[in-house]
């Protein structure tokens, strides 16, 4: 199924091909790739279930950067990243700012609000109240808790989505029908909507791993390392990039102006643009022209900088 990826990475895209090499690993926690909770324990030789270490967004950088080690990299020209991508991004800059040339933060913040951590625990209590979780040991029953993982994939969707373009989208339209049914169905596109992205998700993920991942995000927070100071969390080694979405209220411009005013305060090179759209937090997963030129030329000119040949 194509991805975002498509629009962004690619020959004559922003993360240009022919320019560059791209790197991209799975995190560590996840259930595509690197390893996770549904994954065998060397020690025990059964699943690790929820034995599996609680990962923070600095333990997925650290893997990336042994990853960066073994392939014999230096140095890095750019960390690009958006959303749970983009906190990576910031904290490779914080842990190994003389690792990259430059770090591009799209659509994120230096730590979780108390909103999203609680998006994030309606969504874990709807997996862990589902009876076919059995305490995160469902695959030894070869069952799948795909009501809670389907709940909370809604409830998480929501909020990647802006009021105005849901009502664009869908505002009061009725689902294959003439009138309301007056019962629990899905009588509004909008339900069937949600559901479907619910339906879908089950298919692709895995439950723990949701349960593993919204946790890192919810842990994640720069300025707590340093003091409640967030400048001390960067240094001026690499340019910075900071990208935020009018209509994002997940991660709104406020959280990137206030990453912004750290990086000033210690006299980094940083650029910041807030791109207008109002798609909301998945406006980057989608066709936003000004985003992805302002993505381009800030490479580009990045590259130019560094005294590369592109």
């Amino acid at each position: 199924k194509p991805g975002w990826w498509h629009l962004a990475v690619g020959a004559g895209l922003p993360l240009d091909t022919d320019k560059y090499f791209i790197i991209c690993s799975n995190v560590l926690g996840s259930c595509a790739g690197s390893t996770g909770p549904r994954d065998m324990n060397p020690r025990t030789g059964q699943l690790y279930c929820l034995d599996f270490p609680t990962v923070t967004i600095a333990d997925m950088v650290k893997a990336q950067k042994k990853l960066m080690e073994y392939l014999g990299i230096q140095k890095l020209f750019a960390v690009v990243g958006a959303s749970m991508g983009g906190m990576q991004a910031l904290q490779w800059a914080a842990s190994y700012p003389e690792s990259m040339h430059a770090v591009v933060a799209i659509a994120c913040s230096y730590r979780h609000s108390a909103q999203n951590i609680a998006f994030h625990e309606v969504g874990r209590q709807a997996i862990m109240a589902d009876p076919d979780w059995h305490g995160g040991n469902y695959y030894v029953h070869g069952i799948c808790p795909t009501r809670g993982l389907s709940v909370a994939r809604m409830t998480a969707h929501i909020t990647y989505l802006s009021e105005t373009a849901l009502q664009r989208r869908f505002g009061r339209n009725l689902q294959d029908r003439q009138r309301l049914s007056y019962g629990f169905e899905a009588d509004f596109q909008v339900e069937s909507y949600l559901r479907h992205q619910g339906i879908t998700f089950v298919d692709r993920f895995d439950a723990n791993s949701y349960l593993y991942l919204t946790r890192a995000v919810d842990y994640f927070d720069l300025s707590a390392e340093h003091g409640g100071i967030l400048a001390k969390a960067f240094t001026p080694k690499p340019r910075y990039c900071l990208i935020s979405l009018s209509s994002d209220w997940l991660f709104p411009a406020s959280e990137a102006k206030t990453i912004v005013k750290a990086l000033n305060s210690i006299a980094a090179n940083v650029s910041y643009v807030d791109i207008a759209t109002d798609r909301g937090h998945d406006a980057f997963l989608l066709q936003e022209p000004e985003f992805y030129a302002m993505l381009h030329s800030y490479l580009d000119s990045s590259a130019r900088a560094a005294g590369l040949a592109v």
